[in-house]
């Protein structure tokens, strides 16, 4: 586990500052995505860095790009659209369930006091560590694990954002959602799911559900035990 304020601009990313603007104002924006801190944190944290090399000229593009073991980062607008949702307090303590490829993180790290994120994939853990560290982002901690069950350790959490999809969802997610706390999590099958958001509030569970969307798989104790067959 690692700790890594918040990302200021990256050295040298003015090149593509243009390109960032146009994919809030083009992707964000036009879609109906209206949080104000979400929109400047996406006007700041460089997408491409958190690309590989390869794929940087497409890093602003209104879609998923592939990243390393199978994985992928996703669409910016369905980003937006998640942090959105959470309704993140500025004070608050969150729980990123699958890092990836730690672009997610690195929003979250502008919007909240601090993040604890946890990835299955030791490899992508690593990656993404050295990208929020060339970044100076210091409030968050990287964990490698089973996000399924959560992250005990710094319970409880005022919000919980899964960036995978579990076939229902995981009871331990709700438990370490403080009161008033909300879940922002995508459910479903293998090639579609919902985003649904879900809040504690007085010992029970309030959901919302937000349309459809699609993820890659949450592998764990409570989602799915292995890579699920395509169907």
């Amino acid at each position: 586990m690692t700790d890594t304020a918040a990302p200021g601009p990256h050295p040298g990313d003015d090149v593509r500052a243009d390109e960032r603007r146009r994919m809030v104002d083009e992707q964000l924006v036009a879609r109906g995505i209206r949080d104000a801190r979400v929109l400047a944190a996406m006007r700041i944290v460089p997408r491409h860095a958190f690309v590989n090399a390869d794929l940087a000229e497409f890093a602003y593009a209104d879609r998923a790009l592939p990243s390393a073991e199978g994985q992928t980062i996703s669409q910016p607008w369905i980003v937006a659209r998640m942090l959105e949702l959470a309704a993140l307090p500025q004070a608050g303590r969150v729980l990123e369930v699958g890092t990836g490829t730690g672009y997610q993180t690195a929003l979250l790290a502008r919007l909240v006091a601090h993040v604890v994120s946890v990835e299955r994939l030791e490899g992508l853990a690593q990656t993404a560590r050295a990208r929020l560290d060339a970044l100076g982002v210091v409030n968050v901690t990287v964990c490698v694990g089973d996000g399924s069950v959560g992250w005990q350790e710094f319970a409880p959490y005022a919000r919980v954002l899964a960036a995978a999809a579990a076939p229902h969802v995981p009871k331990a997610l709700l438990d370490q959602l403080e009161e008033g706390g909300v879940l922002v999590v995508p459910v479903g099958g293998t090639q579609s799911q919902r985003l649904e958001a879900w809040r504690r509030e007085g010992g029970r569970f309030l959901v919302e559900r937000h349309g459809e969307c699609r993820f890659v798989p949450l592998i764990g104790h409570d989602a799915w035990r292995d890579v699920p067959r395509q169907q």
